[in-house]
């Protein structure tokens, strides 16, 4: 960035969505950028609430979905009223949100293959003679043991 990007003072507006998780931004940018002070940073960092990269001398490295992240902090502390504790288990909530939402699609997914593999396999009729389809639902236990041959 050049000064005249500093002298402004423009903001800059980062998706939570189309955010990067490329870790890259030295602590100095990601603070600017989020608003902070790098020492605010440090601190969210121990707490747990942002978790910047490493490099191998152990310098902190921020994305830019970590800068919104700091952003989204910075709204449910000063526009909600949220404490840290809080935030923090906001934000482990909507991870654990997400993931339950990439699984449930994972699984819509995996239905969705079994329903075609099962209609594919009505349609071409039922191959085996051993096997009965039946419509009805069966709640009784049937243990089938082969006779014996001499």
């Amino acid at each position: 960035m050049n000064n005249d990007d500093e002298s402004t003072g423009a903001e800059v507006f980062i998706s939570f969505e189309a955010a990067s998780d490329a870790k890259v931004l030295i602590i100095s940018i990601a603070a600017r950028l989020a608003g902070m002070h790098p020492q605010t940073l440090r601190q969210y960092d121990r707490m747990g609430l942002v978790q910047p990269g490493r490099t191998s001398g152990g310098g902190r490295r921020y994305s830019e979905r970590d800068v919104a992240l700091l952003r989204e902090v910075q709204r449910l502390s000063q526009e909600e009223g949220v404490n840290l504790a809080g935030i923090k288990r906001i934000i482990e909530l909507e991870a654990m949100v997400g993931d339950l939402r990439q699984r449930v699609a994972e699984l819509e997914h995996e239905l969705a293959h079994t329903r075609a593999r099962l209609a594919h396999i009505e349609s071409a009729g039922f191959p085996r003679r051993d096997l009965v389809p039946s419509n009805q639902h069966q709640t009784a236990l049937v243990v089938w043991r082969p006779t014996k041959s001499s």
